[in-house]
């Protein structure tokens, strides 16, 4: 048997089926993995043979459009340059592969909206979508459509979405400022992302909760370490006694506070405690290594995809906040004796 030269037709499946001596129905049967009780497996054999032989690929856009569905996703994340979504993109594509589905990633600039629609001539290239933290503006594109719309670390009162995925980020916060309380600290800096967004909101009325009672200054800072030091360093020179603690809403914003620290000739954490958020790879780059509260970026995007495909069967996505936990470090410890 002769394989195609390089350069010539394309092999199709009557070439398949005149090779193997069988039907175009009994290919498809097999090559779709369907033969079983329809076909012998002698004949099954001498199909894949003939394909392989031949070097058939079946048109996977052909028999998409067929069947109405193209088994492909859009992720759409606020940014590629942070990693929490590189990881909730490697979580949710690890979901899909394993049920033939590809995942493809989109960028909605810092998560704000309105998104633009990278499909808007062509909804057929698309099964659903998954978006991850994204602002209740961020995604006006892929509302009122017939795709269904899994929202990953988003406003559980958003009505839109087919299905929600979200982390316990309430405990998480919770988590810290029990561990800074329970070292002795009373007066605190909140350095808070300026990016608007529902799980920063929940992560300030968590925090706002728990340290009633306390000094607290909040200042905003752009999600990245020059904004974030900054708005620290501001915070902590400013007049009144200072700060002995500083909770941030990120890893990155953590980054930025702990150089703010050494700037202003103070010790991380033996004159200001620093913590952080969402467990980057950056908590145990910078030194002393961070206090966070590490989020399950790969499981929240493998939740997310199977989500996605219960969506999509008709069946009920799992129910539940995913835990989120807290790891200490060296960048905390107690309040400097008064």
């Amino acid at each position: 048997m002769q394989t195609t030269e390089p350069g010539g037709a394309r092999p199709t499946s009557r070439d398949v089926a005149r090779a193997a001596g069988v039907s175009q129905a009994t290919v498809s049967l097999v090559l779709g993995d369907k033969w079983r009780g329809r076909v012998s497996e002698r004949t099954a054999g001498l199909v894949r043979e003939a394909a392989r032989e031949l070097g058939y690929r079946p048109n996977l856009a052909a028999r998409n459009l067929r069947l109405g569905h193209t088994r492909t996703a859009l992720l759409v994340v606020p940014a590629l340059t942070n990693e929490f979504f590189a990881r909730v993109y490697t979580g949710a594509a690890t979901v899909a592969a394993r049920h033939g589905f590809g995942v493809v990633l989109y960028p909605s600039p810092e998560g704000v909206g309105p998104a633009k629609d990278p499909f808007a001539s062509a909804r057929a290239a698309l099964d659903g979508v998954i978006a991850s933290s994204m602002a209740a503006d961020a995604l006006t594109a892929f509302r009122g459509t017939d795709l269904p719309l899994v929202m990953l670390d988003s406003d559980p009162a958003d009505t839109g979405a087919a299905a929600q995925v979200n982390l316990d980020i309430v405990d998480g916060m919770r988590q810290v400022t029990d561990h800074l309380l329970g070292l002795g600290h009373r007066r605190f800096v909140h350095l808070a992302s300026a990016v608007p967004s529902w799980t920063f909101d929940v992560r300030a009325a968590a925090l706002a909760e728990a340290l009633r009672g306390t000094e607290v200054r909040t200042v905003h800072a752009p999600l990245d370490v020059a904004g974030a030091r900054a708005a620290a360093e501001q915070a902590l020179s400013g007049p009144g006694p200072r700060a002995t603690a500083v909770i941030c809403d990120d890893d990155i914003l953590a980054a930025g506070a702990c150089k703010a620290v050494r700037r202003l000739g103070l010790r991380v954490p033996e004159d200001v405690s620093v913590t952080g958020f969402d467990d980057l790879a950056l908590a145990t780059a910078v030194e002393p290594e961070l206090t966070t509260v590490r989020l399950p970026a790969e499981r929240i995007g493998e939740q997310g995809m199977a989500a996605l495909l219960a969506v999509l069967a008709g069946e009920e996505p799992e129910p539940g906040d995913l835990p989120v936990t807290l790891v200490t470090r060296a960048s905390s410890g107690p309040p400097p004796a008064a």
